[in-house]
């Protein structure tokens, strides 16, 4: 696989899709396009930590397969700019009880904020679905079973760790913690001072 999950979708959604996520939230097209970057390993790791069990792989394919197979990104971004795509129930089942740190955590990592941060996600939840259910069942074979999907996100998680930057390490803040006490995003926050400082 040439691209990574995360660097195929960013690519798929430059240009009008990411100008309507930032117009939809109010940021800046460079806003927008750091937030979307930062967003979506966060989204795309914590399906692949999901994926890793058994029953969290099985779930994920069914779920694809009921209600995101043979959708185009263009049409479920319309939906979920219009209010809809059940981005609220998804972020529920992808981040469980860590939802809130997903979002502060993106939020403090972008200068978005949490409300703004997990308006965003509720808004990606549905695209990274879409995408992912065109990606596995376009190349059939193993793609189109439980232990494949499970495959696939699982390299993606360890690829987005690998790279480290700003989606890396809010992996790593959001998904390696046990809820036990508070989140530590300072390192985050000073991470993130380096991304942004450098787009102005």
């Amino acid at each position: 696989m040439n691209a990574s999950l995360t660097d195929d979708l960013l690519s798929q959604l430059q240009g009008a899709p990411l100008q309507q996520i930032g117009q939809q939230l109010g940021l800046s097209p460079g806003q927008a396009e750091g937030a979307v970057g930062a967003a979506l390993p966060l989204l795309l790791g914590a399906l692949g930590r999901n994926a890793a069990q058994p029953q969290g792989a099985e779930a994920l394919l069914g779920a694809l397969q009921r209600d995101h197979a043979g959708l185009d990104l263009g049409s479920v971004l319309g939906s979920v700019l219009g209010g809809g795509g059940q981005g609220t129930q998804i972020l529920g089942h992808v981040f469980g009880n860590q939802q809130n740190n997903a979002a502060q955590g993106l939020g403090a990592a972008t200068g978005l904020g949490g409300a703004q941060a997990n308006s965003l996600l509720k808004l990606l939840a549905p695209i990274v679905l879409a995408y992912l259910a065109r990606r596995m069942f376009a190349q059939g074979g193993s793609g189109t079973t439980a232990q494949g999907l499970g495959q696939v996100l699982g390299q993606e998680q360890q690829q987005i760790r690998q790279q480290g930057g700003l989606g890396g390490g809010l992996l790593g803040a959001v998904l390696d913690r046990d809820g036990d006490g508070d989140a530590d995003f300072s390192d985050l926050i000073g991470l993130a001072g380096s991304v942004l400082g450098g787009r102005r």
